[in-house]
């Protein structure tokens, strides 16, 4: 399994940014996806997941900042990150568990596959 992101850049603070992650070799819907970031000298941060209850689940950082959705008849997800801040700046991986049923709860060692990550870098 593969999974690509794509959208990151520069942007000023208060600006937006989409961000996606393409999944390749295998079936999308067999797997439950989140969205990482991980800020230099700073810890890897889970700040969104997919739910089949709930819809989604977000970090109280971005928590009506950012939107993750997802389409899957192109097997890609999506953040969609409006009124960046400058503590945003980070670099966002998207990530895969094989799982049948997506439960909104943030455990970062659940998830299989990674991608690369794309930088996110906000100024003030």
């Amino acid at each position: 399994v593969q999974l690509v992101e794509s959208g990151g850049g520069s942007v000023q603070a208060g600006g937006s940014l989409r961000l996606s992650c393409s999944v390749s070799g295998d079936t999308y819907s067999r797997y439950c996806m989140g969205w990482f970031r991980q800020a230099p000298g700073k810890e890897r941060e889970e700040v969104a997941r997919l739910d089949d209850s709930a819809g989604a689940n977000y970090a109280d950082s971005v928590k009506g900042r950012f939107t993750v959705s997802q389409d899957n008849s192109k097997n890609t997800m999506y953040l969609q990150m409006n009124s960046l801040k400058f503590d945003d700046t980070a670099t966002y991986y998207c990530a895969a568990e094989l799982a049948t049923f997506c439960t909104g709860a943030f455990r970062p060692d659940r998830y299989d596959y990674w991608g690369q990550g794309t930088q996110v870098t906000v100024s003030s």
